[in-house]
């Protein structure tokens, strides 16, 4: 009887530590734009042999943000972007757990489910992602006051693709790439701050020359960088867009890890990569972003 109390007793903890949406929004009132097919229904992934077992949501047409508010919120929010190639996306250890990782700091997250995977024939190829990118960071702004946000402290977080979809919002807001939906539309989709955690496709082929793509200037906002020397996905790509940022007197903080692989997200055992959080959230005090 003990060890069944025990067990419940355990088991209604981890519930509770699953972070619950306060609100879920479809981000188009219709279709999405560009949509010319459907797709499979949206599913979770099995992982192939060798791969780390996480979440992998794939075959996403309807995209949605999912916003998980702290108690006592401090008016910081951040837009996540979970990574996977463009393909599939990890949406827990690179979405949800890291919604609770901000929440624990009073910060409003927001997980964007963006559309997976690259559509046919658009240019960029990425242009249904960074569709639903700028529209997620405009409709948060728009919301700011039903939200308690402060408009003027709305980053992106982006893992691997998700990083690269978030450089390619800091460096392509002023214009958007779809026509006009409603007044969330009006409003600005540039983040106030951005954090890139291993991203991809950052930098041109053996070089550390960032893409054509990401036209870094003085306007592009204050970047927080993490990545693991031993990333197949290359650190300079990292180190490049911290130079271009620099080189625009753009502030910016880099931190590389010896060891971590690809995919660390919020996993607990991969070493000194695991801290990343905890100095990206001392970024964050340091900057005023939180306070």
């Amino acid at each position: 009887m003990r060890s069944l109390v025990l067990l419940l007793l355990f088991a209604s903890a981890s519930l509770a530590d699953d972070p619950k949406p306060t609100v879920t929004l479809d981000l188009w009132p219709g279709k999405a734009p560009g949509e010319t097919k459907d797709l499979p229904p949206e599913a979770l992934n099995v992982p192939k042999a060798g791969q780390i077992e996480v979440k992998r949501l794939g075959n996403v047409s309807k995209p949605q943000i999912s916003v998980y508010q702290p108690e006592n919120p401090n008016g910081a929010c951040v837009v996540i972007a979970p990574g996977g190639g463009y393909s599939i996306l990890a949406i827990e250890h690179e979405g949800t757990d890291v919604a609770k990782w901000l929440n624990s700091l009073k910060v409003t997250a927001v997980v964007l489910k963006y559309r997976v995977p690259k559509r046919e024939k658009q240019s960029p190829d990425n242009l249904a992602m960074q569709q639903d990118a700028q529209r997620a960071v405009g409709l948060v702004r728009s919301k700011a006051k039903e939200w308690k946000l402060d408009p003027a402290k709305i980053g992106m977080l982006g893992f691997s693709a998700g990083g690269h979809l978030t450089a390619c919002l800091c460096t392509n807001n002023e214009k958007r790439l779809y026509d006009k939906v409603d007044d969330a539309d009006a409003v600005s989709c540039r983040p106030d701050f951005a954090v890139l955690v291993y991203p991809a496709y950052l930098v041109k082929k053996d070089t550390t020359d960032v893409t054509d793509q990401l036209p870094v200037t003085k306007q592009t906002p204050p970047t927080f960088f993490a990545h693991a020397s031993d990333d197949p996905v290359s650190c300079e790509n990292s180190i490049g867009f911290y130079r271009a940022l620099k080189k625009n007197g753009v502030p910016a903080e880099m931190h590389l890890f010896a060891k971590g692989g690809h995919g660390f997200g919020m996993q607990p055992n991969r070493g000194p990569a695991s801290d990343w959080p905890k100095l990206c959230g001392d970024w964050m005090k340091a900057t005023g972003i939180v306070k």
